[in-house]
């Protein structure tokens, strides 16, 4: 079995938030991903994860590919990366308008400087550098740098595309893989529509398979983000997160 750990997304409290850190402690849940936080929070943020036995397996950051400071950008966020331990950055890239070319430069430089801090950025499975597996292959191949790798999120890769199938998408770009977002789907391309894990068509036990053939070892981080036009309560969305905890611990996961 993979040795890879389980942790839960911060944001998948929205809008109560504050809920986090108590409700996983509760469901024995040790990891989380939360957004860097800014140096005068780093102290109290430190000391609340602490309060609960929780460590941050990653952060969210900022890796503004468009932006020819994209590099010095991750720079300043490493102190913070130092100050928790955090070895995985995650970050959503957007290329539009700039040519690729430039896009892949700054994605390395942005991996040079992160290996000097012994933390890897994750891109996450967003258009238009991650859309699917022939983009982001493409993007990883370009960019060439070991500290530069993907995010594979389960559902997105059924969000931002038509007839595919997300299980194969995952064993094309496994070797690239450093962090992976739990999160279920109905399906629907462009469908809002991320119940409790294993209530929707995420086939997880295959996707674990392939990470433990991989030899994965990465964070896999539950990520709920519920069901377009629904009233969100502290007991629907914490109902949810346990609910899903309880499916990982079923597959053996926990």
């Amino acid at each position: 079995m993979s040795k890879s750990i389980i942790a839960c997304r911060t944001s998948s409290y929205a809008p109560f938030v504050a809920l986090a850190y108590e409700h996983l402690a509760e469901l024995g849940i040790r990891y989380v991903e939360i957004p860097v936080p800014q140096p005068r929070e780093v102290d109290a943020t430190r000391a609340a994860l602490q309060r609960y036995g929780l460590s941050a397996s990653s952060m969210q950051g900022e890796c503004d590919v468009r932006r020819p400071d994209a590099a010095g950008q991750v720079a300043d966020q490493m102190p913070v990366f130092a100050a928790f331990g955090t070895r995985i950055m995650f970050a959503s890239v957007k290329a539009d308008d700039t040519p690729l070319p430039t896009v892949y430069a700054r994605l390395r430089d942005a991996g040079e400087v992160a290996a000097r801090h012994g933390v890897t950025i994750v891109l996450e499975t967003h258009p238009d550098l991650v859309t699917n597996a022939d983009v982001a292959l493409a993007t990883l191949r370009g960019v060439n740098h070991p500290n530069v790798r993907i995010n594979y999120d389960s559902a997105n890769i059924y969000f931002y595309n038509r007839d595919v199938d997300g299980v194969a998408e995952l064993g094309r770009i496994v070797a690239y893989v450093g962090a992976v977002h739990l999160k279920d789907t109905d399906g629907g391309y462009r469908h809002w529509h991320f119940p409790a894990l294993g209530r929707g068509v995420v086939r997880f036990p295959e996707v674990f398979r392939i990470l433990d053939d991989a030899g994965f070892s990465g964070p896999c981080t539950i990520e709920i983000e519920g069901i377009e036009g629904e009233a969100k309560t502290e007991r629907l969305i914490c109902g949810r997160i346990a609910e899903s905890v309880g499916y990982l611990r079923g597959l053996g996961r926990l």
